[in-house]
């Protein structure tokens, strides 16, 4: 399995350490996805070049710029802290990015999605009202313009995870597991997929 350290040399950015300083009720700390479980999610088929992928709350755009690199499809990031933000301009002028990533500064609650926007990703997710308004916006953008839309939740506490799997709009596809890729046991460890169903 290749590192950290490894994945960050490859890509060409710094995206390692937590960062809670500016984490609230509304906003977890800045923490990235482990490369491995982005490796879960880049070889599950679920994401293509044909794809465009959102990153809501996406720090210092580690997952933008992997998926991008390694399924060549195209990544938005909206980040509502600025100075993870700025981290993230300077990642995304690596050349693992090559033109498929770009970065929003903005809140995910009011983000407006793009036309061809068809995958969203989420990390330890917002507070449950929040991903509410997150999802009423993704509904309102596919009412829009009909497509197949594909959402992955990873590592989701109880409450938002009951509330994903009993949305009349969303559809649980098969989940990834990622529990094994860690020494200590963890329930949350999987990234929940659901399509989302058009009315």
């Amino acid at each position: 399995m290749t590192s950290e350290q490894e994945w960050e040399q490859v890509l060409q950015i710094k995206t390692t350490g937590r960062d809670d300083s500016r984490s609230d009720a509304e906003h977890h700390p800045y923490e990235p996805t482990d490369y491995c479980v982005l490796e879960r999610l880049a070889s599950s088929g679920y994401i293509t070049k044909q794809n465009t992928l959102i990153d809501y709350g996406s720090g210092k755009g580690r997952v933008s710029i992997f998926m991008a690199n390694q399924t060549r499809c195209h990544s938005i990031g909206i980040e509502y802290d600025e100075r993870l933000y700025e981290r993230a301009i300077v990642n995304g002028e690596s050349p693992a990015a090559k033109n498929r990533v770009s970065f929003v500064l903005g809140d995910a609650a009011t983000y407006t999605l793009p036309d061809n926007a068809d995958r969203c990703f989420f990390f330890n997710p917002f507070a449950l009202h929040t991903i509410k308004r997150v999802l009423g916006n993704i509904f309102d953008s596919l009412y829009h313009h009909p497509r197949e839309i594909l959402l992955f939740f990873y590592y989701v506490n109880e409450e938002v995870e009951n509330f994903l799997n009993n949305h009349v709009r969303l559809e649980a596809e098969e989940s990834i597991q990622c529990g094994d890729l860690f020494q200590k046991t963890d329930d949350k460890e999987h990234i929940l997929v659901y399509r989302v169903n058009v009315f």
